[in-house]
């Protein structure tokens, strides 16, 4: 507690009761501005204390200000350091895209990280494939929108042989286009192939996942609406 006294003149009830409103002074115009006492009283709450005041006319004022007791042994705690999540990996992850120039890039983005990647051109090659590799693919990347047998009917078949595959999903249709005709279901997890392929090795990465429906449900609650432009898959 610090106490102050002013042996001055001392103020009436009135005055004493608008003391602390802010531009409130009992000096003529051009010598105060009525913000001292409200400044002072808006910290020492902020800070968590309080001040009152006891005055009578002729016996002066005494301000008294409460403020809580630090404790001498707290030390702020050091600031959590923040944890990247590696993007690389050794795991094998099958690609399946009929379009060669983007199964390249798709492959050379995963290899750069460390991944083994497989070349699927097709669902008939992928499955050859998987039927051959199944017990090293930890991950199947694949286009929704595939000749003769969409990705989804591709990633059914793997799954009646291997049920816990993980398997990531990519197209150049927006997701919208794919819930208007409930193609996506919960739990399936599907990135726009506009997105840069930069981020396809944290979706690959066994300790993280792609956006499933939910997650992205709360980004567009809480936040503007893109344009989404139209694009082949």
């Amino acid at each position: 507690m610090i106490a102050i006294t002013d042996p001055g003149s001392g103020m009436d009830t009135l005055t004493i009761s608008r003391l602390f409103e802010p531009f409130f002074s009992t000096k003529d115009r051009d010598r105060g501005t009525g913000l001292g006492l409200a400044t002072s009283y808006g910290i020492i709450r902020q800070s968590g204390g309080h001040i009152s005041v006891y005055s009578e006319l002729g016996k002066g004022s005494t301000f008294k200000v409460y403020l809580p007791r630090a404790a001498e042994d707290e030390v702020p705690a050091p600031p959590t350091p923040r944890v990247v999540a590696r993007l690389n990996g050794t795991e094998t992850v099958l690609v399946v895209e009929d379009d060669e120039r983007v199964r390249r890039v798709s492959s050379y983005a995963l290899k750069r990280y460390g991944y083994r990647v497989l070349e699927a051109h097709s669902a008939e090659s992928a499955l050859a494939i998987f039927g051959q590799e199944r017990d090293h693919i930890a991950m199947v990347v694949s286009d929704i929108v595939l000749p003769r047998m969409s990705g989804l009917a591709l990633a059914q078949e793997m799954r009646q042989l291997q049920p816990s595959l993980r398997v990531l999903y990519v197209s150049g249709y927006t997701e919208n286009a794919f819930l208007r005709s409930g193609a996506i279901e919960p739990g399936m997890e599907l990135l726009e192939s506009r997105l840069p392929r930069k981020s396809w090795p944290g979706a690959c990465a066994p300790s993280s996942t792609a956006l499933t429906r939910s997650d992205r449900a709360q980004r567009r609650a809480s936040g503007p609406r893109r344009a989404e432009p139209g694009s082949d898959g």
